[in-house]
């Protein structure tokens, strides 16, 4: 969707009500299901991994369900904006709470799963300081006004380019940490190609996660916090935050096997949410890699 048309839907939602939103949104969906095979195909691949032992059709099906699952998530983006209430539900927000409160800061994984922009203003409504790295995409005008509209709610914005970011930006988010506050990052996509990156498996596959939250975490000292926000059906939704851990390694030569041991255990954290919520998987991207062995 263009910003121009997404402007305009949302103003005559407002006035029609918001099925005009709802009806809308089911054909765009169906439309980018129906016309972009090769990014279906990614989706059923992903499918098929997580269900081996059921046939194709269902994880064509999976993938249908995922790709209008994925509109709630500017519905209610545009719930809120619209001041109506969504309610929710929290569990383990009190590890990140005490961490701030240490005054350790904290390392936040975020995935794309859910609605990671609920994630970031829950955050910020629970008063905590939050600098939010996300990816500049180009010609992704919705993206663009979802990161602004963040940044108006007063959540710090580091937009990295696709070469992964400069060092001024990475600069930035260790200061930011060692003052207590919280940098949040996506854990499970590469910006570019040549982005730093570690291995690990997932669904029986070799996938590869950015290195950089867990080597923030190791030169920093802040702990790893791993948070997921899903939907539970309509305006409602359930956060909910994993306990923390500390990425050390006493010697140079173990930092690598300290960044991938973090790495991994994200990546479990992942394939448990992955199998609890299937349709609410957002990463249309090629993700999984060749299966070890």
């Amino acid at each position: 969707m263009k910003a121009d048309f997404y402007k305009w839907l949302m103003k005559t939602s407002r006035r029609a009500g918001n099925w005009v939103f709802v009806v809308f949104a089911w054909f765009v969906a169906t439309g980018y299901f129906l016309f972009f095979p090769a990014r279906v195909a990614v989706s059923v691949r992903f499918y098929r991994a997580l269900f081996p032992e059921k046939p194709r059709c269902y994880a064509l099906w999976c993938a249908w369900r995922q790709y209008h699952r994925f509109t709630s998530v500017f519905l209610d983006r545009f719930l809120l904006r619209s001041g109506e209430e969504i309610a929710q539900a929290s569990e383990g927000f009190h590890y990140l709470v005490e961490s701030v409160e240490q005054g350790k800061g904290a390392v936040v994984l975020m995935s794309h799963m859910g609605n990671w922009e609920y994630a970031a203003n829950r955050m910020r409504h629970k008063g905590i300081k939050v600098l939010l790295y996300v990816g500049r995409k180009h010609k992704e005008q919705i993206e663009r006004m979802q990161k602004e509209s963040l940044a108006r709610d007063g959540v710090r914005l580091v937009a990295a380019d696709e070469g992964g970011g400069s060092p001024f930006d990475i600069v930035e988010g260790i200061r930011f940490l060692r003052e207590g506050g919280v940098v949040s990052m996506t854990g499970d996509r590469l910006w570019s190609s040549d982005q730093r990156s570690v291995a690990v498996r997932f669904l029986g596959h070799e996938v590869l996660l950015p290195e950089g939250p867990h080597l923030f975490a190791l030169i920093s000292g802040a702990p790893i916090i791993v948070f997921f926000v899903f939907r539970e059906g309509s305006r409602k939704y359930h956060t909910i935050m994993f306990p923390p851990w500390d990425v050390r390694a006493p010697l140079r030569s173990e930092r690598q096997e300290a960044i991938r041991a973090s790495a991994q255990r994200y990546a479990g954290l992942l394939e448990e949410m992955v199998r609890r919520h299937p349709s609410e998987w957002y990463h249309f991207e090629p993700f999984l890699g060749k299966k070890p062995g």
